[in-house]
């Protein structure tokens, strides 16, 4: 865990009982008063000597007074400065990993810009739990940014992994596990009747946007400010993500030409939707069924059915980009949640197991677009790789256990709570939610609806807040403007260890 002094929890204690309670200090003054209203309140018979022997006495008790309220201060002091937290080893791997990668990292969130200082380093991971190149042991709430929804390093997958590798990690040729994970997205999600495997997210995303505008033979799409679905060309237009957390509106680049065909609607409102549909030939309406790279952002039950009512009334398909919410907000994803049916949806994160993923599926006439059964060509020389389908097997037979969604929505609720009701408990402004193991929070009143409400979150005080629960050994997002992960190996303790956390940072904030 984080090093800490022992004087630290002496100085937790002292500053809850100055907020909450009343210090020894001020009990020492109220008895003092006391005191000196008996003394105020004798027969007068008091001797000259009893009298210097009262005010000796309540001398003392004021030095105490004042020696007790400079311990408190010490104390507080202590609780906010004597925190020994350790990033040696991770500031000299990442000062040198700025030489040899772009910024130090491999992905741009990853590199802490947003919430000051410098990134630590992992080292190994295990369950629900981190631990740095420093030793230092942290309460994961990122998990992979998704994936690790079973707990890290899941002894069952593990071995699953380690049997498949003695028979090869790919084969670039068709095997039978990949029969087998699809049967099981099949099985689960409403909309798929077929599914094409790749490699990323991202990939999912460019395989099907490239399908939509060749089932429909339309070029423009829908998609929504703040809403983020990979770093192809034609989706960085106010894009969530990476993009949001480094303060660019789009990307330099990007051809004029490559993002002509996308418009941008706003987040839970049919109005801007139906408007843009009215005017142009729509291939598809695109959008996180709850965004998730702009923060924590639901919609609202009437919002999707809006979206479903508004695309088949101009003959556009639904698409859900489901990289984040799938298998996570429940086995069939977020239209299972809300009972809502897309077209087309994109997949990834869970279904890999924590391998490098993705997928894209929906209804079969729609599929058999694809190459080879159909002229929309598209093509991975890992994908459906035999390692990435084994982990996804494993992961989704765990989740597939009773009990599983039950687990992650008590726990994430009472994290989402137990961190709101500190931030209040504290006075800071403060709003958030969840839907079983996603989460998030803003740093504002809210409501936050949309990705212009979530740029009224306080990113400063945010970054602060997310330093000091690092050095507590909790480990966030890096970013106001990502979702949080909660995973079956997440126990009640250490969602009070993290509210315990919490509520020590927000009074010293």
């Amino acid at each position: 865990m984080v090093k800490t002094e022992a004087a630290i929890a002496l100085g937790v204690g002292a500053y809850a009982a100055t907020t909450f309670v009343g210090t020894p200090a001020q009990t020492q003054k109220h008895n003092l008063r006391s005191s000196h209203a008996a003394v105020a309140g004798s027969t007068g018979s008091t001797s000259s000597a009893g009298t210097i022997a009262a005010s000796t006495a309540a001398g003392v008790a004021v030095a105490a007074v004042g020696a007790s309220k400079r311990r408190t201060r010490a104390q507080r002091r202590a609780t906010a400065t004597e925190t020994r937290f350790d990033t040696a080893k991770s500031e000299a791997i990442f000062t040198e990993a700025k030489d040899l990668m772009p910024g130090g990292v491999s992905s741009p969130v990853r590199a802490f810009k947003s919430v000051g200082g410098n990134p630590v380093v992992f080292d190994r991971v295990k369950g629900a739990y981190a631990w740095d190149v420093d030793g230092n042991q942290y309460i994961d709430y990122v998990g992979t940014w998704g994936p690790a929804i079973i707990g890290h390093a899941d002894d069952t997958v593990l071995k699953a992994l380690t049997e498949q590798m003695a028979k090869g990690t790919s084969f670039g040729a068709p095997c039978a596990l990949e029969n087998e994970l699809a049967k099981m997205v099949i099985d689960a999600v409403p909309s798929v009747e077929m599914v094409r495997f790749c490699n990323s997210g991202t990939e999912a995303c460019m395989g099907m946007l490239r399908l939509v505008r060749a089932y429909t033979k339309r070029d423009t799409v829908i998609k929504f400010e703040g809403c983020y679905h990979g770093h192809g060309d034609a989706f960085l237009v106010q894009a969530g993500s990476g993009v949001a957390t480094l303060g660019l509106p789009d990307s330099p680049g990007v051809p004029e030409g490559a993002t002509k065909g996308t418009l941008c609607a706003t987040y839970n409102d049919l109005n801007s939707v139906e408007e843009l549909l009215k005017n142009h030939e729509v291939a598809a309406v695109i959008l996180e069924p709850v965004v998730g790279n702009s923060g924590f952002i639901p919609p609202t039950k009437e919002f999707l059915v809006g979206l479903r009512e508004l695309t088949t009334k101009y003959g556009a398909l639904l698409v859900f980009d489901e990289v984040m919410t799938g298998f996570r907000i429940s086995y069939g994803g977020a239209q299972e949640h809300f009972g809502v049916t897309p077209d087309v949806t994109t997949m990834g994160k869970v279904i890999g197991g924590g391998l490098p993923v993705g997928a894209y599926g929906g209804r079969r006439d729609i599929m058999e677009m694809v190459a080879p059964a159909g002229p929309m060509y598209q093509a991975g020389t890992l994908s459906g790789n035999p390692l990435a389908m084994t982990a996804g097997i494993e992961t989704m037979k765990r989740l597939k256990q009773p009990g599983s969604y039950e687990h992650l929505d008590k726990i994430t609720k009472k994290l989402i709570n137990g961190i709101l009701d500190a931030a209040k408990e504290a006075g800071h402004q403060v709003c958030g939610g969840s839907i079983s193991g996603m989460f998030g929070f803003f740093f504002c009143e809210g409501p936050v609806t949309c990705f212009a409400d979530a740029t009224k979150s306080d990113t400063e005080k945010f970054g602060r807040w997310h330093r000091m629960m690092l050095e507590r050994g909790v480990y966030l997002a890096p970013s106001q403007y990502e979702a949080g992960f909660t995973g079956l190996t997440h126990t009640e303790e250490d969602i009070d260890k993290t509210i315990a956390a919490a509520k020590e940072v927000f009074a010293l904030l």
